[in-house]
């Protein structure tokens, strides 16, 4: 019986512009030999018309998502169905109007397999060639200056296209159709060294092999590398950086050569081998040949695979992982342009690999590590950003400019949330007008004007409050934890939780400093149930840098107190800085009242002798991780109190049972995995109390303190083991690179 014909009216939506789509429909309707068209309708998405047997049009439908283009995310497929017009051929039709370049905007990706075979095969006239991309591959989002997003509006407008390229280019059958980075050795931009050399990609391999420290210029920024086997190359580099204990993140050829420092799961391969190549944080293994220097005193380290052209023919001049850490100074954003980078970098590397094609905007590799059980983001950037979150929101576009630090900011329009790159420390006049710039470059590349309604965090003196009151009459202040929350929220689209927000600092209402919160809260609004009991920080900012003062703060009620100090905290300042702090306790002089659950790991930290400095974000208590893995807890519960009419974890009885541990002679390891474990179940029975008082399901966990693996293990499995829902990011970061997110939610509430 023969299959009657159909015609299939298909609209697609999603990221579905500047990926190719057009010309994968094209092909796959020529190969199943259906006759229609294919449009792009900009912000609605993608039209297609079929016609023809029945059965191919199913089978089309059933390879439209299986085999669509790398960088298309199809959100929704809506078919109609009716009687064939007679259409004879296939066919892309011109874009509707403002539908050619509109819509969302991908992000850059690693060099795909198709384009690194052509850049290794010696008759390919890509042979070679670092910058070699296709529709299904490359730079994006740091190329591009606005929309329509064709090539006289990236940064490749100053590279013309060869006849060659511009006929791969125009042909709807060839992958590198309407390519906007498409380039070639004869056409594209060039390497080139400092200093000056033939060879750049060989020197540069020559240098790194001889112990120098080389400048790489990437898609989007630039990276110092070194051997990181070389512990005398890791060390100038540290040195001449002024990074003398920050991790540096390092790139191995492949994953045979990960193994030889580093072990993974199923789940860790598949992301470090995806299209989206993040940084990955990984256990290393014991008797790991990487210089001890890379990640000091830590457990893991961050590796990450080749993901451009540059990287794999560096690799074949080498055979070990090399760092590649940002190329900033201390505080101030990544160097992108060549001139900054020779002039800045002059006394820092040794050897410049760079290339002519500008960087429109800076983009930091991200960062993922397994832990809790989920896979969590510690910083989402290339690979991901600028693709949104849709949400609906409203009909207004919103700016929310985020936390003070790890900063993003988020833009919404039309049903899209779309969360920037990493921008770093909003603390000095550099990184804010990178802030600046990455507003411009958002609302230029979604066509949104720069809103009217604009929120920012409820600190008085961040510097991004002060922007926000200088873009609108009426900004909207969002308390930190409160925006922690609100982006699970949005993200799991869920109307209320009880939630543990856990992280280093955050402005209360009450103008203490939070950070260890059980919180009830909604879109609009939230109500502190549950914290860790009061401690000071003596010194304010300075209790954050040496962590011994916490321990002052947490018994700064204490008669005791001197005793305590004198027996089991270290102060760099000895015993005149000891007796100082002492004093300023008893007068609460400069001691701001905290409910801090990083501080009270650091002072946990600075307690067992762990870490007495605190030289980067959240060091002490990445610290004290490291030493618990190799214990386990002792038998210790965890102190629930009512202070000010709600339950609280009792800081001081958990850190009164550490000193008992410690003095009895127990094991380091143990005494470091018992005070992530009290601190765990403290907060998780508070949250599941209070979710049963008020009869909610879902009990959320996020803030930097959710990265512990083993703090989000315990919390997990209380909360899933009393029939309750656990729920935490996983599409953003639970750290404060998600607040902007949160932010969103929350204002949106507030201008309904």
């Amino acid at each position: 019986m023969p299959d009657h014909k159909q015609r299939a009216e298909i609209l697609v939506q999603g990221i579905v512009q500047g990926v190719g789509f057009r010309p994968f429909i094209y092909r796959l309707a020529d190969e199943i030999e259906l006759s229609g068209s294919v449009k792009n309708l900009g912000d609605a998405g993608v039209e297609i018309i079929l016609e023809g047997p029945k059965e191919k049009i199913r089978n089309f439908l059933n390879n439209l998502r299986e085999k669509s283009p790398p960088l298309s995310e199809i959100q929704s497929i809506d078919v109609n169905y009716s009687k064939p017009q007679g259409i004879e051929g296939f066919e892309i039709l011109e874009s509707a109007e403002g539908g050619e370049g509109s819509g969302t905007i991908p992000p850059d990706t690693a060099m795909c397999d198709n384009c690194l075979e052509d850049m290794r095969d010696p008759e390919s006239r890509y042979h070679g060639y670092w910058a070699t991309s296709c529709v299904d591959c490359g730079p994006r989002f740091t190329v591009i200056r606005g929309l329509p997003y064709d090539r006289p509006k990236t940064s490749m407008e100053e590279f013309p296209m060869c006849d060659e390229c511009r006929a791969e280019y125009e042909d709807p059958l060839d992958r590198r159709h309407h390519a906007q980075t498409i380039a070639c050795p004869n056409c594209g931009p060039q390497l080139f060294s400092v200093p000056g050399t033939e060879n750049p990609i060989e020197k540069t391999a020559e240098a790194l092999q001889e112990g120098q420290i080389a400048a790489i210029r990437g898609v989007g920024g630039t990276h110092l590398a070194c051997d990181a086997y070389n512990d005398e190359a890791v060390i100038r580099l540290m040195r001449r950086l002024k990074r003398l204990h920050k991790p540096l993140a390092i790139m191995a050829r492949d994953l045979e050569m990960i193994e030889d420092f580093a072990k993974f799961s199923e789940e860790e391969q598949e992301i470090l081998k995806s299209i989206k190549r993040p940084i990955v944080i990984l256990d290393q293994i014991e008797g790991s040949p990487l210089s001890t220097e890379i990640s000091e005193g830590l457990h893991n380290v961050g590796v990450m695979l080749p993901y451009t052209g540059v990287h794999y023919l560096l690799f074949d001049y080498i055979d070990f992982p090399v760092v590649m850490t940002s190329a900033n100074l201390t505080g101030r954003p990544m160097l992108i342009e060549n001139e900054s980078i020779i002039s800045e970098l002059d006394e820092i590397a040794d050897f410049m690999l760079l290339h002519d094609r500008k960087i429109v905007a800076r983009c930091d590799d991200s960062v993922v590590r397994f832990s809790g059980g989920t896979r969590r983001f510690l910083r989402r950037s290339r690979g991901w950003a600028p693709s949104p979150i849709p949400l609906d929101l409203g009909e207004e576009p919103i700016l929310a400019l985020g936390a003070e630090f790890d900063n993003t900011i988020a833009l919404y329009d039309d049903g899209n949330c779309y969360v920037s790159q990493h921008i770093g420390d909003v603390d000095d006049l550099e990184t804010m007008g990178f802030l600046e710039e990455t507003v411009d470059h958002l609302t230029n590349i979604t066509n949104v004007e720069m809103p009217d309604k604009v929120a920012c965090d409820l600190h008085p003196d961040f510097m991004t409050t002060e922007l926000a009151e200088g873009m609108s009459d009426e900004p909207i202040r969002i308390q930190h934890h409160h925006s922690h929350l609100a982006s699970i929220l949005g993200e799991r689209e869920i109307e209320e939780v009880i939630g543990i927000a856990a992280d280093g600092i955050g402005y209360g209402p009450d103008g203490t400093v939070w950070g260890g919160e059980i919180l009830y809260a909604n879109a609009s609004d939230f109500k502190r149930v549950g914290s860790l009991s009061k401690m000071l920080m003596p010194g304010g900012d300075k209790a954050s840098q040496y962590p011994a003062r916490m321990i002052a703060g947490i018994f700064y009620d204490s008669s005791d107190l001197p005793d305590i100090l004198e027996k089991h905290a270290r102060f760099p300042g000895g015993d005149e800085e000891r007796e100082m702090v002492e004093e300023q306790v008893r007068e609460r002089f400069n001691s701001p009242k905290s409910t801090s659950a990083g501080r009270t790991l650091a002072a946990a930290s600075s307690l067992l002798d762990i870490c007495q400095e605190r030289t980067y974000e959240g060091e002490p208590a990445m610290k004290l991780e490291s030493v618990a893995i190799r214990g386990t807890p002792l038998d210790v519960s965890p102190k629930l109190e009512i202070q000010e009419g709600r339950p609280v974890l009792s800081v001081q009885s958990m850190m009164r049972d550490l000193i008992d541990l410690k003095e009895k002679g127990e094991k380091r390891e143990d005494i470091a995995a018992t005070a992530q474990n009290v601190l765990a179940e403290g907060l998780a029975k508070i949250a599941i109390r209070q979710a049963r008082e008020l009869e909610l399901e879902n009990v959320a966990f996020t803030g930097g303190v959710a990265y512990n693996d083993a703090i989000g293990r315990r919390v997990r499995e209380m909360i899933e083991g009393s029939g309750l829902v656990y729920v935490t990011n996983e599409k953003l970061p639970c750290g404060d690179g998600g607040v902007s997110f949160g932010q969103l939610i929350v204002a949106s509430e507030f201008w309904q």
